[in-house]
């Protein structure tokens, strides 16, 4: 509980006050002053205790005051707080305060509703345990547009470029590929293909080719060749006389043999054909015979046919037809490289051809020498046969060449089959996700997503955290709404408001959770914004919204379980409120003030305070007063009492006090306060005959009409004692006798007259 302020320095309209420090407060404290005296001053000091905010305390820091605000306060055992150097010594939460502020902040600026009102209502309504449920969910909301503003800056960092046409989240979700390469050219073979459907269409396929090869076995066996059937003296005869005819010699008998003249010229023997001698004698004509007969023609031709295989398969235009093969399968290679997997034509024409024209030419000089001589049996020399090991070797490259790239033709089969019903556009797409793969999982990229995607991860992780508080909020909105809305209506209700509230909810906004609710009038729900028409700016008066304001505070506190414990300041509850409204708002402050540790009310309607102080407890109450002191203002003690008494009290108390001695110096006004006393007595009694505006004369001869009927009013006897007693009072009142203020008196006379009134205000 509060029990003193000590001390008010430098602060509104407070100098340097600790008037206050004299005087303690106790549960139910009045605190009286004018407007402008500093009611809102002290409001604000105990607002900002109990918030912390010390922006309260320092914006009310005096006009011309060289130093800054210090406030003291006592409170029950001992407890000294002060606000100095810009800060409270010590928080106290326990305070709530309904004053201009707090409708401001939660119900209404003036006629508008906006957002802010409706999220400050709404953790009105949820209490302690519902804010820290709320503030728990708006850190996670918080800290989700957090993770957007990375996710933001993280996306940005990742670059256009490698994204391409797939946005952040896409691009960074593409799963890796190994191989991820051999993808790319796949694809951008594909789509080359698709572009050049009609290339394609036209491109023949790998032809073979290959290389002719030297049949060893065979030649090695023509060269090997003899005549086995001439006599082996025969042939070593005619062979030796060959070898002494030189080279040729061969050659030239086998010729000439065919020139001996015979019988087929009619002569019974033959003839040499060079000297026409009788050749019958001669022993080798025989063996020559036999030598260069049909099996030595036969070999010979063997020969011939051997030495012009070689020059048909081996020579000729042969070697240029293999160089334009390679030439067209190089071209070919080129082109269809481009839609799928060729091997290399790396194959070396110029070496092949050396090669081949080195075997070639061996074998021919050996098949030379072999017609030359025919009967001389030969073998492939060693470098012959290395020569066309050699050939063979490039041979056998040129043929594994021709082979491989003839095994791509299945596959080009199918490129032209693809490519004559290829769609373009989306081999294109397939072409810009390989290239987005590529870039996504490639440095420095890689690391830019891997960072966009653990802050995501984390964005998720706090998602779920965010869910799992709004579930609890919501489930604890689920039942403190509807208690709330019928709380408020309940205060409605007892204020004599001639409306109520109704779907009085919560709501989720990006900017925050908030409350919303529908004013009910005649059973209308009217909505509290709208463009035209009836809403909540344009049905409640002031005196409503004043009404609604202290309804839910009222209905705060009822949710509010450290409600024993709160100090509970009202700041000027009458501002705005309709006058038959006073009595029912004094009577739940009599009613919070038992359920709370302490009421502090402070107001420039005496008569409303005078209300409360008269049915307080007058052990639980104290009374201060905010008076001028110079330019200032200070605490004092206000005598209620004094204040609470009425005029018609106090006339009383007047004629009283004179009937028990004399006062000469009072004795005009007990003489002006007869008629007074009259007329209100009269008021009280007959109301409905005794108007307000009405005088006493006109009413006494209402009341003499009405004697002895049966809607009489006064008795004769009474008719004439208030007549007698009215000629008295007329004479020291304006209005009926101009010279009241020297109308003389006698103390007797007025004496007397006095114990009349009264007797006669006392009558039933």
């Amino acid at each position: 509980m509060l029990e003193r302020f000590q001390l008010l320095r430098n602060i509104g309209q407070y100098d340097s006050v600790n008037a206050g420090a004299q005087i303690p407060l106790s549960t139910l404290t009045l605190i009286y002053g004018e407007n402008g005296r500093g009611k809102t001053t002290l409001s604000s000091v105990l607002r900002s205790l109990g918030t912390g905010d010390a922006g309260l305390v320092l914006e009310r820091h005096r006009l011309s005051a060289a130093n800054p605000p210090h406030v003291v306060l006592g409170f029950a055992g001992g407890v000294t707080v002060q606000f100095q150097h810009g800060a409270w010594s010590a928080p106290m939460p326990r305070i709530a305060i309904f004053d201009d502020a707090f409708v401001a902040a939660n119900v209404c600026s003036g006629v508008e509703i906006g957002t802010g009102h409706r999220q400050n209502l709404h953790e009105l309504i949820l209490g302690a345990q519902g804010v820290a449920l709320n503030a728990a969910l708006q850190v996670h909301v918080a800290r989700i547009e957090e993770h957007n503003r990375a996710l933001t800056l993280k996306g940005n960092a990742i670059p256009a470029a490698a994204r391409g046409a797939l946005n952040v989240d896409n691009f960074c979700a593409l799963p890796a590929d190994p191989d991820i390469k051999a993808s790319i050219a796949t694809a951008e073979r594909n789509l080359a293909a698709a572009r050049s459907a009609d290339a394609i269409r036209q491109q023949a396929p790998f032809l073979p080719f290959t290389l002719p090869a030297f049949d060893v076995d065979a030649m090695g066996a023509l060269l090997a060749r003899t005549l086995p059937d001439l006599e082996a003296d025969a042939a070593a005869q005619v062979r030796a006389h060959l070898r002494r005819l030189g080279k040729g010699g061969e050659g030239w008998v086998g010729d000439g043999m065919t020139r001996i003249a015979g019988a087929s010229e009619g002569r019974d023997h033959e003839v040499c054909p060079f000297c026409a001698q009788n050749l019958d004698a001669s022993p080798l004509i025989a063996h020559y015979q036999a030598y260069f007969g049909q099996a030595y023609d036969g070999l010979k031709s063997s020969i011939t046919e051997a030495g012009q295989g070689i020059h048909i398969n081996h020579g000729g235009d042969v070697p240029a037809a293999f160089e334009r093969a390679v030439r067209i399968a190089v071209q070919g290679r080129t082109f269809w490289n481009a839609f799928t997997d060729v091997p290399e034509v790396e194959l070396d024409t110029a070496a092949v051809l050396r090669a081949w024209s080195a075997a070639r030419d061996a074998v021919l000089t050996v098949l030379r020498a072999k017609a030359a001589s025919p009967l001389e049996a030969m073998t492939l020399s060693v470098e012959t046969l290395a020569l066309i090991r050699d050939y063979d070797e490039r041979r056998a490259d040129v043929a594994a060449l021709s082979g491989a790239l003839q095994a791509r033709n299945t596959q080009i089969a199918v490129v032209k089959e693809q490519a004559a019903n290829a769609d373009v556009a989306a081999r294109a797409v397939d072409l810009a996700r390989l290239q987005s793969v590529c870039a996504r999982h490639s440095s420095p990229v890689s690391g830019l997503c891997a960072a966009y995607l653990a802050e995501k991860a984390d964005k998720t992780a706090t998602e779920d955290l965010r869910t799992q508080a709004r579930t609890a909020l919501n489930n604890y909105r689920e039942n403190i709404f509807p208690a709330y809305e019928a709380a408020i209506n309940t205060y409605l209700q007892r204020f004599n408001a001639g409306f109520r509230l109704a779907s009085v909810s919560p709501q989720n906004t990006r900017g925050g959770s908030s409350c919303t609710y529908n004013v009910v009038i005649n059973n209308v729900q009217v909505a509290l914004t709208a463009n035209a028409g009836p809403a909540f700016r344009n049905t409640l008066s002031a005196g409503d919204r004043n009404t609604l304001a202290l309804a839910f505070f009222f209905a705060s506190l009822d949710q509010d379980p450290q409600l024993a414990h709160k100090i509970l300041v009202i700041d000027d509850p009458m501002t705005s409120l309709d006058e038959h409204r006073s009595l029912t708002t004094v009577q739940e402050m009599r009613r919070m003030q038992a359920r709370v540790s302490q009421v502090i009310v402070l107001s420039h309607s005496k008569p409303f305070l005078c209300q409360l102080w008269e049915g307080a407890d007058i052990a639980a109450r104290q009374a201060l007063l905010i008076r001028r002191d110079g330019v200032g203002s200070t605490l004092a003690v206000w005598d209620v009492n004094h204040d609470c008494i009425t005029e018609h009290d106090r006339r009383h108390a007047l004629v009283q006090g004179h009937l028990q001695a004399a006062n000469p110096a009072a004795e005009r006004r007990v003489a002006a306060a007869l008629r007074h006393i009259l007329e209100a007595f009269m008021r009280v009694s007959y109301p409905a005959a005794f108007p307000p505006g009405m005088l006493l004369g006109p009413f006494l001869g209402i009341c003499q009409q009405r004697a002895g009927r049966q809607n009489q009013i006064l008795s004769q006897p009474d008719i004439d004692e208030l007549r007698a007693l009215l000629a008295y009072a007329n004479r020291f009142h304006h209005d009926t006798n101009a010279a009241y203020e020297t109308e003389a008196i006698n103390d007797q006379e007025l004496t007397h007259f006095s114990e009349r009134v009264l007797a006669f205000a006392r009558r039933n």
